[in-house]
């Protein structure tokens, strides 16, 4: 799942726009390079909910009513409120509020920046002054926003996890034309759009079939191998890709006219 998560990241639209809003080649190296340092970070708030078990604030009587309603999810509120002064607790859940917001801010601006660029530029108004542009994105933003707050209220919270895992078996599918398409373009481009779409397929039909949770047990040579269902589908569009293109250039070569030059054309 790791594994899966990490091909699948830098395919994500507002990833796109942190990369394309960067001041130079040089400045996209060096916040790639720093990237572990912010996955350690990662790491550290992990620990919290290590901490909340050392605390043993699950047994605690008075959080009971916390965790019936949230779960696990009430580890790190309850551990806040059992460690912190009243006054402290109130700056920590606003921290949490906000690193909630500020990466939500960022993925509806990106999809704002593809809705405004791809659908409403190319088939509603070619011709948008950058006032208009501009307007429909910020529309489009706010949507999205509002749309992700329906989803908080009324969708059980325990989807939340799943829906970003879900979301990479569908993103990790374009990583053959955007990445590896980055380094060779032997790659044939109707042997990408059929591998692109069964691997989406496949994927869709995978997480269906346990009930939308993100692994799916494999059954290979009377083994079954469990694991994340992106990095199975991607392996799949992969080689599918491999063996049609030779397949679809062969076909190509042999549609194209011979570029032949006979003694016509040449004049004295």
């Amino acid at each position: 799942m790791a594994l899966g998560s990490a091909l699948a990241i830098y395919l994500y639209p507002h990833s796109f726009t942190g990369i394309l809003s960067a001041s130079s080649g040089r400045a996209v190296r060096r916040n790639a390079a720093l990237l572990p340092a912010y996955s350690f970070l990662l790491g550290l708030l992990a620990l919290l909910g290590f901490f909340a078990f050392a605390a043993g604030v699950t047994s605690l009587p008075e959080y009971a009513a916390g965790f019936r309603q949230f779960g696990n999810n009430f580890a790190v509120p309850a551990l806040f409120l059992h460690s912190f002064p009243s006054w402290f607790v109130g700056v920590a859940f606003a921290a949490i509020g906000i690193g909630a917001l500020v990466p939500a801010a960022i993925m509806s601006i990106a999809a704002a920046n593809l809705y405004t660029r791809n659908i409403y530029r190319e088939f509603i108004n070619k011709t948008p002054t950058d006032g208009q542009e501009t307007r429909m994105a910020k529309q489009v933003s706010l949507i999205v926003k509002f749309g992700a707050l329906v989803f908080i209220i009324f969708v059980p919270t325990q989807y939340a996890v799943y829906l970003q895992l879900l979301g990479s078996i569908w993103i990790i599918q374009i990583l053959p034309a955007v990445v590896l398409g980055a380094y060779t373009s032997w790659f044939n481009g109707w042997a990408l759009l059929i591998g692109w779409a069964a691997g989406i397929v496949a994927g869709t039909a995978m997480a269906i079939a346990v009930n939308l949770t993100p692994t799916y047990p494999l059954h290979v040579a009377g083994y079954v191998l469990p694991g994340y269902t992106a990095l199975y589908t991607v392996i799949l569009n992969i080689a599918l890709v491999v063996i049609l293109t030779p397949l679809f250039n062969a076909l190509s070569a042999q549609r194209m006219p011979l570029d032949e030059i006979i003694s016509s054309d040449f004049h004295a």
